[in-house]
């Protein structure tokens, strides 16, 4: 079971988002939570809290699934290009330079290693072995 968490106009430029996300692309989330949270870049908060946030969605789907269980990674991190704040600086001689602020979407899908399915059955037979 997938879950979906989205960032919108973050006011970063995409170049420098996607090298962060490219660090814990394919990575389990214990694993990128850790990454991000010792990254000095300034994507990295802003992606930990998103990362979080997948999780929060992935729990409220599968509320019967333990979270340690399901063993969830990063399936896809998209980084797209946002609006761009197009501004004037001016130059000398009373020319203006254009200034172009950019900013960027990321879209982040998690999933788990193993099927929800899997997990309920592992998860019943440790029960029964635990009442015997």
């Amino acid at each position: 079971m997938e879950a979906v968490a989205k960032l919108n106009n973050v006011p970063t430029s995409p170049r420098k988002m996607r090298m962060v996300a490219d660090l814990i692309r394919g990575e389990s989330v214990s694993r990128a939570l850790n990454i991000l949270k010792f990254e000095p870049k300034q994507g990295a908060a802003r992606l930990e809290k998103l990362l979080l946030s997948a999780i929060s969605n992935w729990q409220q789907k599968n509320e019967e699934v333990d979270l340690e269980d399901a063993d969830l990674f990063i399936k896809e991190i998209r980084v797209d290009s946002g609006r761009i704040l197009k501004r004037l600086r001016p130059a000398p001689q009373g020319r203006a330079h254009r200034i172009k602020k950019r900013s960027n979407h990321v879209t982040l899908v998690l999933d788990s290693k193993m099927p929800v399915a899997e997990v309920e059955e592992t998860k019943e037979n440790t029960e029964e072995k635990e009442d015997k």
